[in-house]
């Protein structure tokens, strides 16, 4: 039938690369290794493959099942993934998402945490359920530290690139995911009211009782647990299974119905003297679990920023091939003006994320970047995942109803993109750590505000005085802190894009960001400002 023809749709992404597709990307790892930089080109051609665009598909709509019993009533507690879900996490895991800031290879000395970021931002512009295991796995690692025996045992076992999704007790698997359990039912973010009981057992193990209300991916290997002690809270690591292949009294009692991450199970897990050892100091639970919790954070604001990358990519897509009222959707002024206000948001937080990650990676050598790090991680996990919900929407709006329905990606990184927000540590928790800081050094905001008024250059003091008037405000008004958190984001996003010398992405930033009015939605750029070249700048026509 005539009524069938099907004409003015937007041809499909399949077969661009998200990495060549991405100047500020490529300009940001230009200085990575030759054979970094290979891989990457590999993993963006992956990303916008078909057989990619399926997986992450069928891992979010074919969802994880929860076996409590096994068809003669034995307790089992497992979880069951589609296929597609396997194949994305044994991808991940050959890359190295889950290891490789922690493998001892000279290739990318210097560079671990800023190579690990460009790959996992481009991991994250497919699918990000599956990356929850593998933020964990790595950022387990951090807390396993505290106890050089326990991360001499384990690590050989979680580091080999081969996913191993088999349900056998650790020792004789070809590698491992870790997880982490804190949260429960009537605490939630205060861990400090946590119920779950650890008793002695003898030969430095616990018997671990109790309950936790979110766990996510409950079929890793063995979880960070935190459980009262004789000495207060603590932090255990708790195998799933024991040597000899039984449970490890794991009672799962439902997995979470969730807005999103739907790829990625998420329980509620009840511990029937599960055997556990400790890890850090007796009572020092929350201590020995905040290094993990810091690397957990920056993958939150790489997700986002991967997400919003994939987003707008598309939204930009969409308009250069679909005609409205005569002319491409990308030649009328308005939608130029918003697609263009949208791209210095999603310049901003990718530049400040990776910011964060150069300070990961120089922290050790240098006492500014030590401070960066410190301050900045609840600022950028803050800002970046807090704007990507609301820019994901406003780039399902370029699409229309086409961008609406589940068939297509932004539905689905629109359901995606809270989870980063209150994962971890919701904004509110996020400021209160930016003010834990300033209270507690003081100084390291020195070292912070001095790089960004340098970097900034002319007119930057005036924003370091903005800044230091938002501290003292906070100082004293706990209620202003989301005021000074958000001021440092859009003052150290700035200072970034002008460091990597995107003049007019950065002059377009700092003036709309920094000294604008108030805005709540997107195409508030005036003429001044070209919209057409700051978008095909960022978002390049594909040849």
């Amino acid at each position: 039938m005539k009524t069938h023809d099907v004409l003015n749709q937007t041809p499909s992404m399949i077969g661009l690369n998200a990495y060549l597709g991405d100047p500020l990307l490529m300009q940001i790892t230009k200085r990575f290794p030759q054979a970094t930089r290979t891989e990457l080109e590999q993993s963006g051609r992956f990303v916008l493959s078909g057989d990619a665009q399926d997986l992450a598909r069928l891992a979010n709509t074919e969802t994880p099942k929860l076996r409590t019993h096994d068809r003669q009533g034995f307790r089992v507690d497992v979880v069951d993934y589609h296929p597609a879900y396997h194949a994305l996490m044994r991808r991940s895991v050959a890359q190295g998402l889950h290891s490789s800031i922690w493998e001892d290879g000279p290739t990318e000395n210097g560079l671990r945490h800023q190579a690990r970021t460009a790959r996992f931002y481009t991991a994250a512009q497919l699918e990000c359920g599956h990356l929850c295991p593998i933020t964990m796995t790595s950022a387990s690692l951090a807390a396993l530290m505290s106890s050089p025996s326990l991360y001499r045992e384990w690590s050989p076992l979680v580091l080999p690139r081969k996913y191993d999704s088999s349900n056998k007790s650790p020792a004789k698997k070809a590698s491992l995911t870790l997880g982490m359990g804190m949260t429960e039912k009537q605490g939630g973010t205060d861990v400090r009211t946590n119920t779950t009981r650890a008793e002695p057992a003898g030969s430095g193990f616990y018997r671990i009782t109790g309950h936790k209300w979110f766990m996510s991916a409950p079929m890793s290997d063995a979880f960070l647990v935190l459980a009262q002690a004789r000495e207060g809270l603590s932090c255990f690591l708790v195998p799933r299974i024991l040597p000899d292949g039984s449970s490890n009294g794991f009672r799962f009692q439902r997995l979470k119905d969730k807005l999103g991450n739907r790829s990625n199970a998420s329980s509620e897990v009840e511990f029937d003297n599960a055997l556990g050892q400790m890890v850090g100091a007796p009572g020092d639970g929350v201590k020995t679990i905040i290094d993990m919790v810091t690397l957990t954070r920056l993958d939150c604001a790489i997700a986002s920023a991967g997400m919003m990358r994939a987003g707008l990519a598309e939204a930009v897509h969409h308009a250069r091939h679909r005609i409205v009222f005569d002319g491409p959707l990308f030649d009328k002024p308005l939608m130029l003006r918003v697609m263009a206000d949208m791209a210095l948001d999603v310049a901003g937080a990718t530049a400040l994320t990776f910011r964060l990650a150069r300070a990961f990676d120089n922290a050790a050598q240098s006492r500014g970047e030590a401070a960066f790090a410190r301050v900045m991680t609840p600022v950028v996990k803050y800002w970046v995942a807090k704007i990507a919900p609301a820019l994901l929407y406003e780039a399902m709006e370029c699409l229309g109803g086409n961008g609406y329905i589940e068939e297509g990606n932004l539905a689905r990184h629109y359901r995606e993109a809270p989870v980063n927000a209150i994962w971890e540590g919701s904004g509110n928790v996020m400021a209160l750590d930016v003010l834990r800081v300033l209270k507690r050094g003081p100084q390291l905001f020195d070292e912070v505000l001095n790089w960004i008024g340098a970097q900034l250059g002319r007119g930057g003091q005036g924003t370091v005085e903005v800044l230091r008037a938002a501290m003292r405000v906070a100082e004293n008004d706990e209620g202003a802190a989301r005021i000074l958190t958000e001021q440092l984001a859009l003052a150290a996003a700035g200072a970034e894009l002008r460091h990597l010398h995107s003049e007019d992405i950065a002059d377009a930033f700092i003036e709309t960001r920094l000294g604008g009015q108030w805005r709540t939605t997107y195409g508030m750029l005036d003429a001044r400002h070209n919209a057409k070249s700051i978008v095909n700048s960022l978002y390049p026509p594909a040849n």
